[in-house]
C-alpha cells in the first residue's frame, strides 16, 4: 500500500473503533487478532508501549511488544477517555470481535478494492526492510517466533539482500589490460 492509499483508508473509516482498529494495524503491524484482544492495561502511554502478548501466552502466533508512534499515540488518546470496557477495540460497551464489515466500508469509502486486511501487515513489513531495518528488527516487530519465517517471507524485499554477491562478481570493474596480462601468464 502506498501513503496515499493508507491516508485513504484512514479517511474511509467513519466508525471511531473501525479508524482506531485501522491506526494500530497500520502502527504495529499486528494480526487482526492481536488488535481485538488488545486490553487498556497493556498499553503503556507512560513509556510509548504496546504490548500485544496475551497476558496467559496463550496464542498459536507470535505477537510482539512494539513502541507506538504518534499516530497510535494520538488515536490512543482520544479512545482513551471514551473508553466503555478494558479492550481498546470497542464498540457500543462491548468487545469487537470483528471488523470485517466495517473494513470492507472503509476501503470502499477509499476507494481500495483489492486490499485484504493481511496486506496491511505485508505493507508494515516490507516499509520497514525497505528503509534497511534489519531483519531481525523487523522479525521482532511483528513478533514471528523466529527470523526464519521473515527471512521466508519478506527476504526479497530487503534493498541490500544478495548485493554483496552481485557486487562480488562486478567484473567490469577490472580494466581490460590487466585480465589480459593475467591471462597472459596463465596461459605460459
Amino acid at each position: 500500500m502506498t501513503d496515499a492509499q493508507m491516508r485513504a483508508l484512514i479517511e474511509g473509516c467513519n466508525s471511531p473503533h473501525i479508524k482506531l482498529a485501522v491506526i494500530l494495524l497500520l502502527a504495529t503491524g499486528a494480526r487482526v487478532s492481536a488488535i481485538l484482544d488488545l486490553t487498556w492495561d497493556r498499553v503503556d502511554m507512560e513509556r510509548g508501549v504496546i504490548d500485544l502478548r496475551l497476558p496467559d501466552g496463550v496464542t498459536r502466533k507470535g505477537r510482539a511488544v512494539v513502541p507506538m508512534n504518534q499516530m497510535a499515540r494520538a488515536a490512543l488518546q482520544t479512545a482513551y477517555p471514551a473508553r466503555l470496557t478494558s479492550h481498546v477495540v470497542e464498540w457500543s460497551g462491548k468487545r469487537v470481535h470483528s471488523i470485517k464489515t466495517g473494513y470492507r466500508s472503509a476501503l470502499k469509502r477509499a476507494k481500495l478494492d483489492a486490499v485484504n486486511i493481511h496486506q496491511i501487515r505485508h505493507t508494515v513489513a516490507v516499509r520497514l526492510l525497505s528503509a534497511g531495518h534489519p531483519i531481525e528488527m523487523v522479525s521482532q516487530f511483528l513478533g514471528h517466533s523466529n527470523t526464519a519465517i521473515t527471512y521466508k517471507t519478506y527476504a526479497r524485499f530487503m534493498p541490500s539482500h544478495l548485493q554483496g554477491a552481485a557486487d562480488i562478481l562486478n567484473f567490469d570493474r577490472f580494466s581490460e589490460p590487466e585480465t589480459n596480462s593475467y591471462m597472459r601468464l596463465a596461459s605460459k
